[in-house]
């Protein structure tokens, strides 16, 4: 009997679970407080339209990762450094959107290149090498854990004390200009926040895939609710529940932690526009009803 390509018993597998989930209960930690918070800086990522910005900053945030890597530094300092110094770029250089994108377009090969030259330099373990680009469930060290919770608190508590200008800056930066709201300064101050979280995000689903904790679960919650605290707490909801739910997947899996994570994502971003497909369509029913009672 012919053995078929693939056994799902070598990709998922439930034995020993407990004795796993021991194991990375720092992944786990790191999980749900990436999520949350990358759900909540995703509501202004998806409102100042800078979902291309955030794969630009991964690249060079993968880039300073592969140099720590290199030459024995720390990863997490190391994807720091190259997050943050693209996200001021970025925030110096792209005040309008076509050069926003142009500087990301011209960023993210360089990034990119200079990552991939790094790891060819490395001769270390494979694994480490592969983790930068698609994660790895137990890259989360103790002394990591401190770093990637302290980061992540910090930028949830800048963000709160600067939720509301940053929302008006977001929605109507014309508007908000007019009324003193120092537009410079919170572009350059979000640009930095969304560096950290990409910094972190890079260290947990890897470079390749950072939209899918900082730009889906926003664009998912945006389709099915619209008030100004149902839409981040709804986001932070879904973030929440795609990082968590991923690596509890990924421990009985042989996979990379990434593809769970990205998969239960998406799946939250199809099933709202279905709902909102849904909604809409039957919006437009009783309006045509309404229009046309005798039809």
């Amino acid at each position: 009997m012919i053995r078929p390509a693939l056994d799902w018993g070598d990709v998922i597998s439930f034995q020993d679970y407990d004795k796993l989930l021991a194991l990375v209960s720092n992944s786990l930690i790191a999980g749900a407080v990436l999520g949350i918070v990358g759900g909540l800086i995703g509501i202004f990522i998806m409102q100042r339209d800078m979902a291309f910005a955030v794969h630009g900053v991964s690249e060079l945030s993968f880039a300073g990762a592969a140099a720590a890597l290199l030459f024995g530094g720390s990863v997490v300092a190391g994807s720091l450094a190259g997050a943050v110094a693209a996200a001021l770029l970025i925030g110096l250089l792209g005040s309008r959107a076509r050069d926003r994108n142009s500087i990301v377009g011209v960023l993210m090969p360089f990034g990119l290149g200079l990552g991939i030259l790094f790891l060819s330099l490395y001769e270390g373990r494979s694994a480490n090498r592969f983790s930068l680009l698609t994660g790895q469930i137990i890259s989360v060290t103790t002394p990591d854990l401190g770093w990637l919770i302290g980061i992540s608190v910090a930028v949830l508590v800048a963000l709160v004390l600067v939720w509301n200008p940053l929302r008006f800056d977001s929605l109507d930066p014309d508007s908000a200009a007019a009324r003193g709201v120092p537009s410079t300064a919170i572009s350059m101050l979000f640009m930095l926040l969304m560096g950290l979280v990409v910094a972190v995000a890079v260290h947990i689903i890897g470079a390749l895939l950072v939209m899918a904790l900082l730009v889906t679960p926003a664009a998912a919650a945006m389709k099915v609710v619209h008030g100004p605290l149902s839409v981040p707490l709804l986001s932070a909801l879904f973030g929440f529940v795609s990082a968590v739910g991923g690596i509890l997947l990924a421990i009985a899996g042989t996979l990379p932690v990434s593809p769970y994570i990205t998969s239960i994502s998406f799946l939250i971003y199809v099933v709202c526009r279905v709902i909102a497909w849904s909604r809409d369509r039957a919006v437009r029913g009783r309006t045509q009803r309404a229009l046309n009672p005798a039809e």
